[in-house]
């Protein structure tokens, strides 16, 4: 087999393998991005792996350089681009996406050892992190709520009870009003 019917068939079973991992993400046919970590996880970090033309014959490339690993001191990066290439070299000749991935996941804690988060010159406030697609982006974003001014507060106020609901029967009179312009069947 080419190098391309081995990039294609390694994926697909990426694809499937990661279907509804919310910490993959697809950057492109031949780029793909893992977060080893929970959400919120101080000691989280961001793999990127990228194929080369002739993978998986020639070694990946693998980055740590997302925006994500900013609070990580680029000793601890080294750190763990070496052990990973360790890891590709172990595996070259073969499918090795998902075992870098699982390999980052498994030994994480081992990865993650000389990182201190709290002593980081970034506050943790500012750091934001990627966020992978998902089929509703709206659920991350917080609505606006529509401002009332104090009269439209008041006027909705009166119109509902102690439990902010609106009582049995409020728009009836909005019907029988609409029914009595029309004429309804009864009158005739």
């Amino acid at each position: 087999m080419g190098a391309n019917e081995d990039q294609e068939m390694e994926l697909e079973a990426l694809r499937s393998i990661y279907e509804g991992d919310e910490s993959f993400r697809e950057l492109s046919p031949v780029s793909f991005q893992y977060r080893i970590g929970e959400d919120g996880d101080p000691k989280a970090f961001l793999i990127e792996i990228s194929w080369t033309e002739t993978y998986p014959q020639t070694p990946p490339v693998i980055s740590m350089n997302a925006f994500f690993n900013n609070t990580i001191s680029s000793a601890v990066k080294q750190s763990i681009l070496a052990k990973l290439q360790e890891a590709v070299e172990v595996n070259l000749g073969t499918a090795m996406t998902y075992t870098l991935f699982e390999y980052a996941k498994d030994n994480k804690e081992q990865f993650m050892e000389n990182h201190h988060p709290g002593s980081s010159t970034t506050p943790i406030a500012n750091i934001i992190s990627v966020e992978t697609p998902s089929a509703a982006p709206s659920s991350k974003k917080k609505d606006k709520k529509e401002q009332l001014s104090k009269a439209q507060k008041r006027k909705l106020a009166d119109k509902t009870d102690h439990k902010g609901e609106l009582p049995r029967g409020w728009n009836w009179v909005d019907v029988v009003k609409q029914l009595s312009k029309s004429g309804s069947k009864d009158d005739e």
